[in-house]
């Protein structure tokens, strides 16, 4: 597998030449680093205007790797080859280097960059990335990774250092400051040798230190290329993310940069990215997948409005005994929850479980906005709340049967989609029935979360190890001895006359699931999903925008003069739909021909599982337009009936010949559309929730493009 390195951007706020002069104090060898023995040059250039100066270095190197590797591997030292190409015209410096020892076992690249900060000319940035690909290694493979990243991870946290260390001692010897480069005089008889130079420094721009030109067995990585604002520079990260290691703050970037190229839409805030990869530990592949599926729910019941187009129920406002209260000693903001004087039968019997799982999810989203708050309030980052959770009252009246159930589905949700959220929970006055609802809910609980919680049973809150070590006594509520008054609900029990019927509660819980524009649907093999728009003006703008939820799909669009029968619903028992609103509706009659009776406007769209696709066709004739989503099925190898491997496995994670999509169309008279007409064209963001397929998408979306 291959290791990718991408850095955030460090900056040295010290101009371009100075801090040129001091990493050239680096060479030949260089104190701070132990395993960089020694350095020669082996190739060098310099432009005759002493603008362009490349240099060629075979360095040294004394990994700190174990004596019984070194033996079988048959080497001590290990030899890389750098070349630092200087244009002090543009100021910057490019160094790239790859390994020349076990160069046919092991591929190492690296790329870094020092230009002109965009904003301040008299400040430095730096970029580093690199690649570590390991073919073989005598069997050792796994432990040559693990000993590369740890002597790279501790190189790179130095890196920084080494600069500043040759900067004082730059600045001890009296040099504060280093002219910049400027042109020498030219005479009429050098201005074609000028000349001649100023090409190939244009060559060097596009490339003339690539690492096809050293030899190196593949190029080096690229670096991220982005405008400013795309960029996260260290200083960002350690003032509103935390501390990370290299290796952390490498894995957010890419991920944010995957997000960026494949995202045409509002990508997740920093902070919520970096939630999702410290729940799964920093594995890109697995935080993309979550995170993925949690931005497609998100999508799908519009959780990022619903601060501001939903109001809770006033028999939630009035008996929820929930609210926020301060913040903890750490900044954290936090919520108390009296879930034993909560009459949890009596709200799911007047509410339902949609209702209160809206509910919840509003107080969650209030908790991120409140997080982003207190990090500038506070100055440094806050990126979870503590919850205080108050069971004092708690009986056996909270483990009714449906109210455990609502409870364990608010879990799941909530553990799914904001991970990494819950900084601390208090459980207070644990009463005897608690060790029950515990068994029953833990198992739903992530580990990460459960290390989290600290249960005090009686008044052991009161004591050492207490309350008081993570809430200032100021603002401990008054219900649990504080001074603070607590505007949180005292909760109490639900009237019956509240309550409704089951049948009542069904048709609730249906329609704040329908609540979404977006529609659900799903498709088989042999019964596509299509829908009719019709249109009385031509030049209209029919847009589209949905997300293919499992399987892969094949879009098309088709035109016909006539009316198709009225829809069929598809009534086959294995193709019931058990998900509120998914649906499965043909409107092509299946005597109709193509090109007769029909004919296709558009060309057809692959679309892949976990992809969102987006785009507009402009109407050329008035009639009925069909919309459809057709179930994709593998094709077999060209030159032999027999499948290809990689589409066995792909359809292996197909468990059935069944896809589901979530869409959402509207009609726009051509009058009322101002976009430009490069806006109408179909697109892919690729949230791709399996590995295989994010890579086919990532590479894929620029060439998705309807033609039209």
């Amino acid at each position: 597998m291959v290791q990718k390195y991408q850095s955030p951007v460090r900056v040295y706020k010290h101009p371009f030449e100075l801090i040129m002069a001091a990493y050239e104090r680096r060479f030949p060898t260089c104190p701070l680093i132990p395993m960089f023995v020694d350095s020669d040059t082996v190739n060098e250039f310099k432009s005759e205007d002493g603008a362009i100066h490349v240099i060629e270095r075979r360095c040294k190197l004394d990994i700190d790797a174990p004596r019984l590797l070194k033996k079988i591997a048959g080497v001590d030292y290990v030899y890389f080859v750098q070349k630092n190409s200087l244009n002090s015209r543009e100021r910057t410096l490019h160094i790239e280097a790859h390994n020349e020892t076990f160069s046919n076992r092991v591929i190492i690249n690296e790329h870094c960059c020092y230009t002109v900060h965009p904003e301040n000319e008299d400040w430095t940035c730096f970029e580093q990335s690199a690649s570590l690909d390991i073919k073989s290694f005598f069997g050792f493979e796994s432990t040559v990774e693990k000993i590369a990243m740890k002597q790279y991870t501790s190189n790179i946290k130095k890196g920084k250092e080494i600069i500043e260390y040759y900067l004082r001692q730059l600045e001890e010897e009296g040099i504060t400051f280093v002219p910049r480069w400027t042109p020498p005089s030219i005479t009429p008889s050098k201005q074609a040798a000028v000349a001649a130079i100023v090409i190939p420094d244009a060559a060097l721009k596009e490339g003339l230190s690539g690492g096809e030109a050293l030899g190196s067995p593949g190029g080096a990585p690229e670096p991220v290329v982005g405008t400013p604002d795309d960029k996260l520079d260290a200083d960002y990260i350690k003032r509103y993310l935390g501390d990370l290691t290299p290796l952390q703050e490498s894995c957010l970037i890419r991920l944010r940069q995957w997000l960026q190229e494949t995202h045409k839409g509002k990508i997740p805030k920093d902070e919520h990215i970096l939630r999702f990869l410290r729940a799964r530990d920093f594995n890109i592949d697995k935080a993309r997948e979550i995170m993925c599926q949690s931005l497609t729910w998100r999508k799908q019941h519009q959780v990022d409005y619903i601060l501001d187009t939903w109001n809770p129920p006033q028999v939630l406002q009035d008996y929820y005994a929930g609210g926020w209260h301060h913040h903890d000693k750490d900044g954290r903001p936090l919520y108390v929850l009296r879930l034993g004087q909560m009459d949890t039968k009596g709200l799911v019997r007047a509410l339902g479980e949609e209702a209160l799982l809206r509910y919840v999810l509003s107080i969650n989203e209030e908790g991120l906005r409140r997080c982003e708050e207190n990090t500038k309030v506070f100055g440094r980052p806050i990126s979870s709340w503590t919850c205080l959770v108050d069971l004092e009252g708690l009986n056996m009246r909270h483990l009714w049967r449906p109210g455990v159930k609502a409870l364990l589905r608010i879990i799941e949700v909530v553990e799914a989609n904001y991970p990494e959220t819950l900084g601390r929970l208090l459980i207070l006055r644990a009463p005897r029935v608690f060790p029950v609802l515990w068994t029953l809910v833990s198992p739903f609980i992530d580990d990460n979360t459960r290390r989290k919680f600290l249960i005090y049973a009686g008044n052991d809150y009161q004591g050492p190890g207490g309350l008081l070590d993570y809430i200032d006594k100021e603002i401990i509520p008054d219900f649990l001895s504080g001074e603070c008054m607590c505007e949180v609900p005292e909760g109490g029990l639900v009237p019956k006359s509240l309550y409704r019927t089951a049948e009542e509660l069904e048709n609730e819980d249906l329609k704040l699931w329908t609540e979404s524009i977006y529609q659900s649907a799903s498709v088989f093999k042999g019964a596509p999903h299509e829908i009719l728009i019709q249109i009385v003006d031509a030049s209209s703008v029919i847009t589209w925008d949905f997300d293919v939820c499992k399987g892969d799909i094949v879009f098309n669009i088709y035109h016909s003069k006539r009316s198709p029968q009225p829809p069929k619903k598809d009534s086959l028992g294995a193709h019931s739909i058990t998900s509120p609103g998914g649906n499965n509706v043909q409107l092509i009659d299946k005597v109709w021909q193509l090109g007769r009776d029909y004919s296709m406007v558009e060309s057809p769209l692959i679309c892949k599982e976990g992809e969102s696709v987006q785009g507009s066709h402009v109407t050329r004739w008035p009639g009925f337009y069909i919309l459809q989503w057709k179930f994709h099925s593998m094709p077999a190898c060209a030159a032999t009936n027999l499948p290809r491997v990689d589409d066995v496995l792909a359809s292996l994670q197909v468990s059935s010949h069944k896809c589901k999509v979530m869409y959402y169309t509207e009609v726009i008279g051509s009058e009322d559309f101002r976009g430009s007409m490069t806006s109408l064209e179909s697109s892919h963001s690729g949230f791709s929730q399996l590995s295989a397929a994010t890579t086919s998408s990532s590479q894929s979306h620029s060439s998705s493009m309807i033609s039209r």
